[in-house]
């Protein structure tokens, strides 16, 4: 099936926000609990709603957790946060042929905006699907079906590309091919077990297997 939309998620994706992330996580677990928690034990936090990991950490604090991390994470977000390599470009062009794009995130709409904005990356986006916009995160296909609905597109011709375990089920949730990126946090293998439809080197390896010129 030709494939004609392609949804992304945002952060380990198309930006790195990897290291904003742990620092975010690292300052918010040292408030909260007063112990610092190293990089391994922190890693496994990154990907599922922000909710979901400071819950598993201590649920009575959660909420008030939440509201540190965002606040660390905004006022060092645009010291953090780049395109990785071959991203700016690849989507530019994918813009430009036409292709229907869409980011589907677990962040909230507003901080996710910002990282694309900040990396000249939000013209070429026609939807942003963030975790306050749905009922069910990733890899519920909730997220999915509703980016696609958005963009009047189907499962049939869409693409999903994520960096974590719930962007790869989410898309085969929902019936989508999917694509991991080898460049993954958590390694190619945690991604490579998952079956996806296709492994990307670089970004710009979409642009060969949509044969785009």
């Amino acid at each position: 099936m030709t494939i004609k939309t392609i949804l992304f998620d945002l952060d380990g994706t198309l930006i790195d926000t990897n290291e904003l992330i742990i620092a975010s996580f690292d300052h918010t677990l040292k408030k909260h609990t007063g112990r610092t928690y190293s990089r391994e034990e922190i890693l496994p936090f990154i990907g599922p709603p922000l909710i979901e990991s400071l819950s598993a950490v201590d649920q009575t604090q959660a909420e008030e957790m939440m509201a540190t991390y965002r606040e660390h994470n905004l006022a060092h977000h645009d010291h953090y946060v780049k395109a990785y390599p071959t991203v700016v470009d690849t989507i530019q062009t994918l813009h430009q042929q036409g292709f229907k794009l869409g980011i589907v995130t677990t962040k909230i709409t507003d901080t996710a905006k910002l990282g694309l904005a900040k990396t000249g990356l939000e013209p070429y986006f026609d939807v942003v699907i963030g975790l306050d916009e749905v009922e069910h995160a990733k890899p519920h296909p909730e997220p999915i079906f509703k980016a696609l609905e958005a963009l009047g597109a189907t499962p049939f011709d869409a693409l999903m590309v994520g960096d974590n375990y719930h962007d790869i089920e989410a898309g085969q949730n929902a019936g989508t091919q999917t694509a991991g990126v080898a460049w993954a946090i958590k390694g190619r293998e945690t991604l490579a077990a998952l079956k996806p439809t296709y492994m990307l080197e670089q970004m710009k390896d979409l642009l060969t297997i949509l044969e785009v010129v």
